[in-house]
């Protein structure tokens, strides 16, 4: 059974057209996997920031007060009064 070369041109073009159909839903496929391990990482990134923020504004609303503020001077940067001594010991 011979093909004629009107049904040969049809199943060529039919042929190519599958291809590059296949290879654009390919790249398109790859993007989507990409864009969405990218939105996953970002979305972890988000929450790592949510919290700091939630850390950051507890610790300046106890800095609102002055007996804390000291305090925290003088845990994280070794202040201290004029005439009063201070030894650090690690």
């Amino acid at each position: 059974m011979k093909v004629q070369i009107g049904q040969r041109f049809w199943i060529t073009l039919t042929t190519l057209i599958f291809i590059f159909t296949v290879f654009v839903i390919g790249r398109s496929l790859v993007n989507v996997i990409r864009i969405s391990h990218r939105i996953s990482l970002l979305e972890d990134e988000r929450d790592i920031y949510l919290q700091r923020i939630a850390e950051d504004s507890a610790l300046y609303e106890q800095l609102q007060y002055d007996e804390y503020l000291e305090k925290y001077a003088r845990e994280h940067y070794h202040m201290q009064r004029r005439d009063e001594h201070v030894y650090i010991i690690k």
